[in-house]
Parts: C-alpha cells; structure tokens; sequence
C-alpha cells in the first residue's frame, strides 16, 4: 500500500482494471484474478522491492566450483541476495523505481524476479501467497478511497532485521467508495 500511495497514478489504473472486471456489486473473487494483470504487475513489482525475505533460503554446494570466478569449496553453505538481484542497474530498467508494467505482456524483464526463490528451494507457498495478496490487496483497492496522513511522500526507508520492516511505519486513512457501501454493509 505505501508504494500505490507514493504512485497514486498505479492505484485508480489497478482501481479502473478492478471495477472494469468486477462489474456486479460484488467483491472481488479468486476466478477474478487472472483477468487482472495490473494488479498482479503491482504485486510483483512490489514483492520485488520490498522482499518479505531479501536472502533466500541457505544452499550448499555439493562439489568444489568456481560461480563468477570465485572458487567455492564442497560443504559451503551460499546465500541468494534476491534483494541485490531485484535491484541490479544491469538487469532492471531504473531498478528503484515503481513500474509495475515490467511485469505485463511477458517482458523478459519481469522474468528476472525471484522473491519466492528458485529451483528445488522454491517456496511451495507462492501460488497461495499469490492468490491471497491479490484477493487482500484487489479488496482494499476496490472497496476503499485511500489516502496517506503524512505530507509528501511515504517513508520507504528499510530498518533492520530478518524481513527488512519499514523504519517508519505506514499511517494511512481509507473510506469507503460510493459504489462499494452496499456489498461492504452487507457483510
């Protein structure tokens, strides 16, 4: 939410796609996700910045090797900083900035992002993670107006730990769109 509030242009195009394909007064379903790619471009682009886990899960090498000419003995244990990689100038177009549209149409771009990990290691939570971000996300942008209470921009420096919090955590206001009352009053 802090990076659609920095980029209030991303939120009302997510929002438009969301009301286009949700036509009925009804919330936003499962089946209704494929058929929204700005909003899984968001998440993406999102998870992509802020990774829920910015080194990936330990491996180890199993023989003696050489990866990008240093030489890596049987037995170590090597860390992916998927956090370096999705912020690399040599494999992303202005790697700081919020472009959730490197992930639509199949850009070869998009392929590059990892924040589930890869191969064997590969969360086996992210088809799920996937879904219920886009239901709880695509919710709050459908049914809410929403809008930050501080001046400026949103505070997007990271503090230190294991999952990277914010420094300064997110304040925002929402109130409920005209067209969603009904659906949200009856539930």
């Amino acid at each position: 939410m802090s990076l659609l509030l920095n980029n209030p242009e991303a939120l009302q195009k997510a929002r438009l796609e969301i009301d286009a394909c949700v036509k009925e007064k009804r919330l936003l379903e499962e089946n209704d996700l494929p058929k929204l790619p700005y909003l899984n471009g968001i998440i993406n682009e999102t998870l992509r910045l802020c990774s829920a886990a910015p080194l990936l899960l330990p491996h180890e090498s199993h023989e003696d090797c050489v990866v990008g000419g240093y030489d890596i003995p049987r037995g170590t244990i090597l860390l992916v900083n998927a956090r370096a990689i999705h912020r690399d100038p040599n494999v992303w177009v202005e790697p700081t900035k919020f472009m959730p549209e490197r992930f639509l149409d199949g850009r070869e771009e998009g392929g590059m992002a990892l924040p589930f990990g890869m191969g064997r290691r590969k969360c086996p939570g992210e088809g799920l993670a996937m879904r219920v971000i886009g239901l709880a996300l695509g919710t709050m942008i459908q049914c809410f107006e929403w809008k930050w209470v501080g001046g400026g921009e949103v505070d997007m420096r990271e503090g230190s730990a294991v999952t990277l919090p914010k420094v300064v955590p997110l304040e925002a206001m929402c109130r409920p769109r005209e067209r969603m009352k009904e659906v949200l009053v009856r539930l």
